[in-house]
């Protein structure tokens, strides 16, 4: 199994109201992959960060395999969510690991 770990931080412009609204739709666009993309076992966004932490937005994922991750990432509905999310953050961290 992998574990798929993505942290981003909005952009410095955005208002609280555009950071909730972004937050918001991410997270649904995400979490409504479940059931779509195959080999995806459970997702979850985490979107209530606090204030020690250093991103805004996490989401955490759990794939089959290391082929189910590329999968996931090349998936059509995965790349719409990414186009989103790439025109409201400025930095992303990204952790992939095996897990037991």
């Amino acid at each position: 199994m992998v574990k798929h770990i993505i942290i981003w931080n909005f952009k410095d412009e955005l208002t609280q109201t555009q950071r909730a609204q972004a937050a918001k739709k991410i997270k649904e666009e995400l979490e409504g992959l479940f059931g779509v993309v195959e080999g995806l076992q459970k997702i979850t966004v985490y979107t209530q960060m606090l204030p020690t932490s250093n991103g805004d937005l996490m989401l955490e994922c759990e794939l089959e395999s290391a082929s189910a991750l590329e999968g996931y990432a090349s998936h059509p509905e995965h790349i719409k969510v990414k186009n989103f999310i790439e025109t409201v953050v400025k930095s992303r961290k990204c952790v992939d690991f095996l897990i037991s």
